[in-house]
């Protein structure tokens, strides 16, 4: 395989991860400056506007496609590294810093206190384990892997009746960080929050890793991309089937009033902890459009969505300190109009902002990237 096409290869994948943290924004974007009209999970069809319930849906694409890109990038590390053991070094590294920084700067981020009696447990807590357990698991034969992970994307939704929450059992914080959003009590004055409980992704990064193999240079880029088209339409397929008998993997859907509001009762999937719905529709997208970016490199879009892709992590941490500050201009210019928060009108509104962020931000990201791929010596820029 020639260099051009390798570089295409990688290029569709940092060029998905761009995309998908530009629609993350978005999303947090929304909890900044629209948080008075806040939504659940799943969102409450009856209540909420439209626009809202479809950005809030396309922002679900986030997480689970950006988890399954972090196995598929950690097999890729392996094919270069040809050692089990540096891999397994690699990914708990990467899995413990990740942790850290959520339950720091990020937490900060998102609450503004350097000593805060609740930590919100989210993304990148979330990934994080899921790097860990992937280190754990990568030694095991193919096809174990393969069971383990559908046993887990397509069986979890089975242990939903479990219960701990009324239990004084100590071993039920471990079900809390595997399976249930729950608090996590550390003593009177301070817990933590499962947001992302973390079962579902481990089997997300594994089905990464497993489909890393489609992207060495022993597979054909005609190969890879018929492969994907076939995977991705099987999983929506099967999305579309399995949520139309309404037994099993997510809340049921109803009958409304309206057309538009039955077919948003019907994609109203859950996200805490990601549902069998959620995984099929959120990474059959993604590997849709994984095929479709390989197949447009030549396109001059390309190049501003995989800068952004090329460092993820700062671009993270950069946008959620920018919305803070933001936020807190707007608060004291014109005070908390909606209530407790300051708020916009519309969702038109968030669409434009999020708009002239990625136009501001992006030459700091891509001043950054070109920092971290001109100084690879720097052992930490590999995280960000």
């Amino acid at each position: 395989m020639n260099d051009k096409v390798l570089t295409q290869r990688l290029l569709a994948i940092d060029a998905l991860r761009g995309l998908v943290i530009i629609i993350m924004m978005l999303d947090h974007v929304r909890e900044t400056i629209y948080l008075h009209m806040q939504v659940g999970d799943p969102v409450n069809v009856a209540t909420v506007e439209p626009a809202l319930f479809f950005s809030r849906i396309l922002a679900h694409l986030c997480a689970p496609v950006f988890v399954f890109l972090t196995g598929l990038s950690a097999y890729l590390y392996h094919q270069k590294a040809q050692d089990l053991a540096d891999t397994r070094k690699f990914l708990l590294k990467r899995g413990f810093f990740l942790v850290l920084l959520e339950v720091t700067v990020i937490n900060f981020a998102w609450t503004g206190q350097l000593l805060p009696e609740k930590v919100f447990l989210q993304v990148i807590w979330a990934i994080g384990l899921s790097m860990i357990a992937l280190s754990l698991l990568i030694g095991l034969p193919r096809k174990v892997l393969w069971i383990l992970s559908a046993a887990i994307i397509f069986g979890h939704n089975l242990l939903d009746s479990i219960d701990f929450s009324q239990s004084d059992n100590p071993f039920k914080y471990i079900w809390f960080i595997l399976h249930d959003r729950s608090w996590i009590v550390i003593t009177d004055t301070f817990k933590m929050r499962t947001s992302y409980p973390v079962l579902p992704w481990i089997g997300i990064i594994t089905f990464g890793w497993l489909m890393g193999r489609w992207f060495t240079r022993d597979t054909l880029p005609e190969i890879r991309r018929s492969l994907l088209l076939k995977l991705a339409s099987g999983g929506l397929i099967s999305f579309f089937v399995i949520r139309a008998i309404n037994v099993y993997g997510d809340k049921p859907w109803q009958q409304m009033e309206t057309g538009l509001q039955t077919f948003m009762s019907f994609v109203n999937i859950t996200k805490y902890p990601p549902s069998l719905m959620f995984i099929l529709l959120t990474l059959s997208l993604g590997l849709f459009l994984l095929m479709f970016l390989e197949k447009n490199q030549h396109k001059s879009w390309i190049t501003f969505l995989t800068t952004y892709g090329s460092v993820p992590m700062f671009f993270y941490v950069l946008h959620l300190y920018v919305l803070k500050v933001i936020y807190l201009i707007l608060v004291a210019m014109f005070g908390k109009n909606k209530g407790d928060y300051f708020g916009v009108d519309s969702v038109f509104t968030l669409w434009v902002v999020t708009a002239i962020l990625v136009v501001v931000l992006y030459p700091i990201i891509k001043k950054f990237s070109q920092f971290k791929h001109s100084h690879k010596h720097i052992a930490i820029l590999k995280y960000f």
